[in-house]
Order: structure tokens, then sequence, then C-alpha cells
């Protein structure tokens, strides 16, 4: 079998595709929260995913991908029984929550694809979080069955009260903390505004906060500087010193600021792709 082959391809959204590839190296080594980085072919760019789940037998690995520029629309158009160029892994460095045993999973849009594999892992360590998944529509739930098979308990929120409670994720949080669900760790992946709200509440009941700061990375070396973000005092890259980091240290307002740099040109080039800009 050729390797980077796709294996199987399903569509679980208008713009958001499921991967399974054959990388058994990468399968071989990979733990949750680690992430791999592809060209889809030679002149490709270099686009990091994390790895949402693999098997060491089968020597697969499998992404979740959201079209949103030149490199994942190309990798859309692939179908099952083509392959990538190459893919680079396991990068960055697996999540380590053992030092807690109550910990709340909080995922808004496709962060699903990180707290998937988080979920899984706690469930087969014997002690299950519990799950609150966000997004704006029922459509965009990914991994909704998955997560309430591996979740202690699953919650859903949408904008628009198409699934679940109507509300954000936040909501949600909020009223369990208030309800005493004790928790002494949140892990929370989503937009940079969802994660800032999460541990702006989160400070408020002093829990212990972690984020996947899964920002654009180019190199994945820390070589490039493009996911550089300021921890407290210190500056730290994503690919290499995360991409996990303590969510009261980030400095979001900064990394916010600097991913809306260049918003108009990304969505005037992303047009031209679709030829819908003109």
């Amino acid at each position: 079998m050729k390797d980077y082959a796709i294996l199987a391809k399903r569509r679980l959204a208008s713009n958001v595709c499921e991967y399974t590839l054959y990388a058994p190296l990468v399968a071989r080594h990979c733990r949750a929260g680690q992430f791999v980085i592809l060209r889809v072919d030679d002149e490709g760019e270099r686009v990091p995913f994390t790895i949402c789940d693999y098997s060491r037998e089968s020597g697969t690995i499998m992404l979740l991908v959201q079209e949103v520029g030149y490199s994942t629309c190309k990798l859309a158009q692939l179908r099952e029984g083509d392959a990538l160029r190459d893919i680079a892994g396991p990068l960055g460095n697996p999540t380590d929550l053992d030092a807690y045993k109550k910990i709340c999973l909080v995922g808004g849009g496709i962060g699903s694809a990180v707290i998937y594999p988080q979920a899984k892992n706690l469930h087969a360590k014997g002690y299950p979080a519990d799950v609150i998944l966000g997004a704006r529509t029922a459509d965009l739930l990914i991994f909704r069955q998955q997560l309430e098979q591996y979740a202690s308990r699953a919650y859903f929120v949408t904008d628009d009260g198409s699934f679940g409670a109507k509300g954000f994720v936040t909501d949600k949080l909020k009223q369990l903390l208030d309800g005493g669900a004790g928790y002494d760790c949140v892990f929370a992946v989503g937009p940079l505004a969802m994660m800032k709200a999460v541990c702006d509440l989160t400070a408020e009941y002093g829990v212990d906060t972690i984020v996947s700061m899964n920002s654009m990375m180019v190199d994945g070396t820390g070589m490039c500087g493009c996911c550089r973000l300021t921890l407290g005092d210190r500056t730290v890259y994503a690919c290499i010193d995360g991409p996990e980091f303590d969510g009261h240290l980030v400095d979001f307002d900064e990394t916010i600021k600097r991913n809306r740099m260049y918003r108009e040109q990304e969505s005037k080039h992303f047009c031209r792709l679709r030829g819908e800009y003109v």
C-alpha cells in the first residue's frame, strides 16, 4: 500500500471532510494531542492538522479538515485511492492530563477534532470526562455520536438552538460550575474568542484551564515563528512548546490581533480561488 494514501474520505459538513490516511510510521508513534504537517503535492504548502484518531494495527491516522484556503480546497479535490505528497509527524507534545481527575472538555466548531481523541483517551484510562460541544448550527456538531460514546456526560449547544441548548459553550460551562460540577481542569479548543471567554470564566472559579493553540504553523519546528504567542512573560511557539498551554497565561488579545492582520487579503485570495472575486 502506498504511503499517505487516502483509504477513506467522508464529508461531515458542507466544508468539512474526514480523511483516513495510510501513514504507518506516524500511527506507530503518535499520541493524543499531537499533529502532523502535510503537503498535498510537490507545489503544496505545509499545513498542520491534529491527529483525531489512529490505529497502530492498520497503520492509519484520521484527520478532520475544514476547507478554508488553497491547500485544504486542493485536498478536498482528492478521492479515495489518491495519495498525498508527504506527511511529517507526529509533531508537538502529547497531552498530559494525568494530574487531573475531574475534567471537562470544551470544544467549539472544528475544535471537536481535538477534544475527540482526548475523550477517547480519558475513557480508556478509566476516568471519562464531561464534554461540552458547541457550534453555530446542528450540522456543524462534528463527532457528536463519538463524543457521546466516550464522555461521562455530553452536552451540546448551538447558536441557533437547532440541537441541544441554545447559546454558547460558556453558558453551559457556567451552569455546570454553578451546579457544583467540581472540575479540577477544563480543556478548551476552538476559535480564539471562544477559548478566551472560557478562560475568563474559569479564572473566576479558580479552575485550571488548558487550551490548544493549534494556530497556523508552517515548518513545525519553531523556525518560522508563525505560531508564536505570549505566555505570561515569555514568548513560546505552539508547534514545539505546545500546542497546549495554560490558558490563564495566554495573551489572547495579542494573538487575536495577529490572526486578524491579513484577514482582508486572505478573504480576497480565497474568493479568487473559488472564482467568486472580481
